[in-house]
């Protein structure tokens, strides 16, 4: 029997001022794929990564996981996590906010490793000081760095990553891709969704692309 996806659309719509950005969308995230979502500003890039996570209900079709109906979207949210440009950070620490999702019923029995956190940032190209330091000062790089290094913390199944090198310099850039790479070469099974106005960085670090 085929493997089912991780997380599917099925005849799936978006609209937005009464206006249809996406209808009639199928789309399969098979375990291990590296899938780039490709299109103009304003195509609906980011709006298919929220459905995938279930951040945003549809306005037509259905959001999937393993082949059936989402039975829990605090669950799905977990396993689907979607990164943004602009993460939503709260107020305190760094460590504050890689912390927080281990206090939800989604993550039960898990626990926050300060450790493994540090080797993270490091891998993602900063110091372990950045823990310490306050959201509010964060430049929009670093404050995009510790979205994606909560992501990672959480070991989602599914990477949806919205522009996660968008502002970063070339060193960075490829700090970020290589942590991400690890990421999903630690769990053959994992899977990654990727949007990006870099063509040069789709072809690096995907495999496959759908078009909007």
């Amino acid at each position: 029997m085929p493997t089912p996806p991780l997380v599917s659309l099925r005849s799936a719509g978006r609209r937005v001022g009464g206006r249809w950005v996406w209808r009639g969308l199928d789309l399969a995230v098979p375990p291990g794929a590296r899938l780039a979502v490709r299109g103009a500003s304003g195509a609906g890039k980011t709006l298919l990564l929220r459905a995938l996570a279930g951040l945003d209900a549809l306005d037509e079709g259905d959001l999937l996981a393993g082949g059936g109906p989402v039975a829990s979207l605090p669950a799905h949210r977990a396993a689907v996590a979607h990164v943004a440009q602009r993460p939503a950070l709260f107020d305190g620490t760094v460590r504050d906010n890689l912390r927080a999702p281990f206090a939800f019923a989604a993550h039960a029995g898990e626990a926050y490793d300060e450790a493994r956190a540090a080797a993270l940032l490091a891998h993602l190209g900063r110091g372990a000081d950045l823990l310490d330091q306050s959201v509010d000062g964060l430049s929009g790089g670093e404050a995009a760095t510790v979205g994606l290094a909560r992501a990672l913390l959480t070991d989602p199944t599914v990477l949806l990553l919205d522009e996660p090198t968008a502002g970063l310099d070339p060193d960075r850039t490829e700090a970020v891709e290589a942590a991400i790479d690890a990421f999903l070469a630690a769990a053959p099974t994992r899977a990654a969704v990727w949007t990006s106005h870099d063509a040069a960085q789709l072809a690096r670090v995907t495999d496959r692309s759908i078009d909007l």
